[in-house]
């Protein structure tokens, strides 16, 4: 196969995931691996029955497989020392907006104080040169204006997910300024702010095609909050594409130039409502019956990013359109409910078409 420069940058390297258990973590992980990569894990058990990293097997590929909470500071920096990573990809989070409406303790805690504990670690760990933090595009305070997002916008946040990830940007933010990379007293710090995310191997709850699933599996009507609300829906592979590409420029000489926050959103003009996107979803393969929730839990109304910047100086480009994202999601999960031995074989199989298509 054809390697990509950013990948060539990657192979062989120590990479510490948080999260890896998760979702996002597990097609990290095996990009990450397929690539030539040394990959170690630190996060809780997987929360839902399947998950990815089950089903694709993904602790086989890791060098290391801790299970533990990145609120617990010394377990985490004993797994960072005796691994000595030099790259680390922060992904452990509560990332459920409704979840926190129930847990807000416990998302403040884990996405402010838990990025403050990898940070710590991190620069506690001398082989440590660079780390991704991935936060999301509901850091910005949200205006509900129609134009999107820029880097330098207020950050803010209503709910206590979107406060808790703004709160993780302020502890990043006073960690790249109180331990500067260009001094050598840290390790060179970026944020990735991603959008909606979907894509095979995801059964959290509350999150749309998750939902969709789960009606179509178990023959219940999936529950629709907000069918009007636009969001930056893109494959997991987008944002995957992009940390990877951050990871091997803080490997860089020019490490400090890429050490800042970046927005990683679809590049296409259109914004997607909820219901189209479950529309598009139903024509790859059925549709669920629906209803309606009564009064949802507050959610943003409109979301888009300016993800420019990431385009003109870190060359990242979505492969993918709209249309296509979910036709490869419906197909994942397909190909899982046939046949779940394979789900393996066709992550790394998308992966791989991804890798061709932006190579194009």
């Amino acid at each position: 196969m054809s390697v990509c420069d950013f990948e060539k940058a990657l192979a062989g390297r120590k990479v510490l995931v948080t999260g890896h258990t998760g979702f996002t973590g597990g097609w990290a992980c095996l990009w990450l691996r397929s690539i030539g990569a040394s990959v170690a894990g630190f996060a809780l058990p997987p929360e839902t029955t399947p998950s990815l990293f089950a089903a694709a097997g993904i602790e086989a590929e890791m060098s290391e497989s801790t299970l533990g909470d990145i609120c617990d500071y010394d377990t985490l920096l004993g797994a960072m020392r005796k691994f000595e990573p030099e790259l680390v990809l922060h992904l452990a989070a509560q990332p459920l907006v409704r979840r926190s409406y129930r847990e807000p303790l416990r998302t403040f805690e884990v996405n402010a104080q838990g990025t403050a504990h990898v940070l710590e670690a991190a620069r506690s760990t001398g082989s440590v040169r660079g780390v991704v933090c991935v936060t999301t595009d509901k850091v910005y305070r949200n205006n509900e204006w129609p134009w999107p997002y820029r880097e330098n916008d207020p950050l803010g946040g209503k709910d206590p997910y979107s406060a808790s990830k703004a709160a993780a940007e302020m502890v990043i933010q006073s960690y790249a300024a109180s331990f500067p990379f260009a001094e050598g007293r840290g390790p060179a710090i970026a944020t990735a702010r991603g959008g909606n995310i979907v894509g095979g191997g995801d059964w959290s709850q509350d999150r749309l095609i998750p939902d969709f699933v789960r009606s179509l599996v178990d023959g219940t009507k999936l529950t629709l909050r907000y069918p009007e609300a636009t969001r930056p829906w893109q494959h997991v592979l987008a944002l995957v594409h992009g940390y990877l590409l951050l990871m091997a420029n803080l490997l860089s000489p020019q490490a400090q130039s890429f050490a800042r926050a970046w927005n990683l959103g679809p590049q296409e003009l259109k914004h997607y409502p909820v219901r189209e996107v479950l529309e598009l979803m139903g024509s790859e393969w059925q549709r669920p019956e629906l209803e309606f929730m009564n009064n949802p839990l507050p959610e943003a109304g409109a979301l888009a990013l300016d993800s420019s910047i990431a385009r003109n100086l870190l060359g990242w480009q979505p492969a993918w359109d709209t249309h296509r994202v979910i036709r490869e999601t419906a197909a994942w999960y397909r190909n899982y409910y046939a046949a779940p031995e394979s789900a393996k074989a066709f992550t790394l199989a998308q992966i791989e078409a991804w890798r061709k298509d932006i190579a194009a």
